[in-house]
């Protein structure tokens, strides 16, 4: 605290010597550059003039000489309490700002500068300065949300198993098949945990990005995706329709596959029997484009922002299970990694389109 008291007191200090070095020069310029010529217009004897006793005016140029150093040396406190004074005017906004800054970092994450008139350079700071407390308020409740939610998730399996088990090892007659039928149900649920830490991971990964980019085409993306998932598919009971035209982008050939494959088995988990699914690649101007559409519920319009946060489910899908959550999530974290346009729009008949836009490669 005491050397950054020390710190602003300097800043000050420069400040009022620097307006004090202003105002002192200005004062100097007058006295030289305009006092001066005209002491010494008025003390010249003018040519043609008549003999005789002349009434002085004025004073001489050696006394006003005299004068002007007396009032330079006056001038020097003037000027140091005028540029005194104006450096605290200076710095005002900065202390509130200084100091709403640090009672915001001590946890008060809802607290604003709000700076009003006069608009210059320092409130156009503060509204910046707003703006960016605002998104770091938004980020630690997300963040705080995320946590919680995650703890829910993985809580309840872990509950369902201790449950499971007490309630074994307290049954005397409990016999060979039983025993079986409690460790299938608990190598079950153990397969839940296991597939949300890897969701969990997986969102971890797409969030902080490749850290190697390449040349890749989304329709041969597309092609590896779908050819892992064509008897899921067909079980289902969906039909599969592709229109891949090659478009090539940039980007981390895993994460992108992750992206594509969370929005096929999005579009899968949540359509109705004898649906239909439609994936289209290509490129258009400087853009490849992705998109996956289904048929499935309607879902309102309100809701869609809603889908791509996780933990956010709308509905269980046609088979009772409710999901982790987590795939448009991972999409939607893919598509900011890679600087990619996301959009997503409901289908009035029902299910969802959406529309992933990469910038396009010139290797293609």
């Amino acid at each position: 605290m005491t050397t950054r008291r020390i710190a602003r007191r300097s800043l000050q200090k420069r400040l009022a010597l620097a307006y004090a070095a202003g105002i002192y020069a200005a004062g100097a310029f007058v006295l030289v550059f305009v006092g001066v010529p005209l002491v010494s217009i008025d003390a010249a004897t003018p040519d043609g003039a008549t003999s005789g006793p002349v009434a002085e005016t004025g004073i001489s140029l050696p006394q006003f000489l005299v004068g002007s150093a007396v009032a330079l040396v006056l001038l020097v406190p003037v000027a140091l309490a005028l540029g005194w004074y104006v450096a605290g005017r200076f710095l005002q906004p900065l202390r509130a700002i200084t100091g709403t800054a640090k009672s915001i970092s001590a946890g008060d994450l809802h607290r604003r500068l709000d700076l009003g008139e006069p608009t210059d350079e320092l409130t156009e700071l503060g509204h910046t300065l707003d703006d960016l407390f605002a998104r770091l308020q938004a980020a630690f409740d997300a963040q705080r949300h995320f946590v919680a939610n995650a703890s829910h998730e993985l809580r309840t399996p872990l509950a369902g198993l201790r449950t499971l088990l007490e309630v074994v090892l307290a049954d005397p007659d409990a016999d060979a098949d039983t025993l079986r039928s409690a460790c299938r149900e608990a190598l079950a649920l153990g397969e839940h945990q296991e597939r949300l830490v890897q969701a969990l991971l997986e969102l971890a990964v797409s969030e902080r990005g490749a850290a190697r980019w390449d040349d890749l085409d989304l329709a041969r993306v597309a092609e590896r995706v779908l050819a892992a998932r064509r008897d899921e598919v067909a079980e289902r009971d969906v039909g599969l329709s592709e229109h891949l035209a090659p478009a090539v982008t940039a980007g981390g050939l895993g994460l992108v596959e992750s992206l594509v494959a969370n929005l096929v088995d999005n579009a899968v988990r949540h359509n109705h029997q004898g649906g239909d699914i439609r994936i289209t690649t290509g490129t258009s101007g400087t853009q490849a484009t992705l998109t996956v559409a289904n048929s499935g519920p309607v879902i309102p319009g309100d809701q869609i922002p809603r889908l791509f946060q996780p933990f956010q489910r709308l509905a269980k899908d046609r088979h009772g299970r409710h999901g982790y959550g987590l795939g448009l999530a991972i999409v939607h974290a893919v598509a900011q990694a890679h600087h990619a346009d996301l959009t997503a729009t409901a289908r009035p008949e029902g299910g969802l389109v959406v529309t992933v836009r990469f910038t396009a490669s010139t290797a293609g």
